[in-house]
């Protein structure tokens, strides 16, 4: 018997606000056809006044904790991915840890951009298999839109605002049954010589504003397809398993192109591919587990299931999770 950490619930929330590029064309010279062609986008959740990372991440939190037949006091570990917090400090995943009960455990947040979901997830099940916590809350929260600039139309139209949540518990299975739920593996990675390919021009030590949004997207892209697959064939490797093992990929959703070339390269069928990008745009941490509870709640993902999910962020960093359903 070994411990693993057990998917029990998923939660996710989005702001009311849903901007659709028709809207977009008003704001910014482009159009619907431009960035459909281009990115796959249709529509996106802007957050507005009230709303925010900490009061998305805390729906999601409370929809997961329902899901897993929970109350917030159970919950003795929250990992919380983000790079939009409320306050330079402390840490969102605080703000949550009190606004659902769960105050006394450990609550930090992560900062790896559009990986930290991963990180967060990673980070979350090495802290359950060793006992350093029962039950964790692994929530993914943005507004991005509270970083972008709005005149630049290379990328106010690439993201979205929301956040996503799963519950995760120490359980001891039978490593011997292949269908002992649970993740398997988790790779990540990052490589800080592509800075300034995808970053933020500001923070508190240097310009002591909290900056706008910046990308290189051709490069970024390039970096993405290749970093993607590798990671999904370590995970694979590492827990034993091919790609036509995999019943579903849940991707980072930032751009359909990404989402169709990462597929063709590990020779995956469309359709095993949870896509949101569409409705969603790219929210970041958000994406994953935005992604994931999606398809859980709309009956695509099923107990047993083999569920890889992958992302790659400003720094670069991206990673990869490899679990089996429960």
């Amino acid at each position: 018997m070994i411990v693993r950490s057990v998917i029990t619930g998923s939660g996710s929330a989005l702001p009311q606000r849903a901007v659709s590029n028709a809207e977009m064309a008003q704001m910014v010279d482009t159009s619907d056809e431009w960035i459909v062609e281009r990115t796959g986008i249709r529509s996106r959740h802007v957050a507005g006044e009230g709303e925010t990372t900490a009061t998305l991440a805390t729906l999601a939190a409370r929809r997961a904790l329902e899901a897993a037949g929970l109350e917030g006091k159970a919950i003795d570990l929250i990992v919380l991915a983000t790079a939009t917090p409320d306050q330079t400090f402390p840490a969102t995943a605080t703000i949550v840890q009190d606004a659902i009960g769960a105050n006394g455990g450990i609550a930090f947040d992560v900062a790896a951009v559009c990986s930290g979901f991963l990180y967060a997830m990673a980070t979350a099940d090495s802290m359950l298999r060793t006992g350093m916590a029962r039950r964790a809350l692994v929530i993914g929260a943005e507004t991005f839109s509270r970083i972008l600039d709005w005149e630049d139309r290379a990328t106010c139209v690439l993201f979205g605002d929301g956040a996503g949540a799963i519950v995760l518990e120490a359980r001891e299975v039978d490593e011997t049954d292949p269908a002992s739920p649970g993740i398997l593996a988790c790779r990540l990675h990052a490589d800080g010589t592509h800075n300034q390919l995808l970053y933020v021009d500001g923070g508190p030590s240097t310009t002591g504003t909290v900056g706008k949004l910046r990308m290189k997207g051709r490069e970024v892209f390039r970096h993405a397809v290749t970093n993607l697959a590798n990671v999904l064939e370590e995970v694979l490797a590492d827990s034993g398993h091919v790609p036509a093992d995999l019943d579903w990929v849940v991707p980072h959703q930032a751009n359909q192109r990404i989402l169709d070339a990462t597929a063709r390269k590990l020779g995956l069928p469309a359709e095993k591919v949870v896509v949101t990008v569409d409705r969603h745009a790219n929210t970041s941490a958000a994406s994953v587990p935005l992604a994931f509870d999606a398809a859980v709640r709309d009956g695509r993902i099923q107990p047993g299931h083999l569920v890889v999910f992958e992302a790659m962020g400003g720094g670069f960093t991206w990673g990869a999770c490899i679990a089996r359903m429960g």
